[in-house]
């Protein structure tokens, strides 16, 4: 399953994912283009600095695409890129594996695809 020759190939996908907001920023960007204002909203009590530190290195590694729009107000939407979207595969294993070990809290495991579960 992993390559133990190459130790550190796992490295890159870790330093994305690391980070206690990154994890449910992403997840929120699965279900289409937000704005700054709604991500904050969503991902309540997040702090705007770690907001746009997280979506900051999302945009570096190319995961995350800021689009400008102005006029006034001034307002700014992510999106995931086609990068990011790979990424949906990860968050459905760790769907499929809270599903098979019930550690879902205050729900009932479900039967639910690992496609479905990159759709949440």
């Amino acid at each position: 399953m992993i390559d133990r020759s190459c130790p550190g190939a796992i490295e890159p996908i870790l330093e994305i994912l690391d980070g206690k907001w990154t994890l449910l920023l992403l997840l929120e960007l699965f279900n289409g283009t937000k704005r700054f204002g709604e991500l904050r909203r969503k991902l309540h009590p997040i702090s705007p600095k770690t907001l746009t530190d997280r979506l900051r290195l999302l945009e570096d590694k190319g995961i995350v695409t800021r689009t400008l729009y102005p006029g006034v107000p001034l307002h700014v939407e992510y999106e995931l890129t086609e990068r990011g979207q790979r990424l949906q595969p990860i968050f459905a294993a760790m769907w499929a594996w809270v599903q098979e070990n019930g550690v879902c809290p205050g729900k009932e495991a479900e039967n639910i695809s690992p496609e479905e579960a990159g759709s949440l």
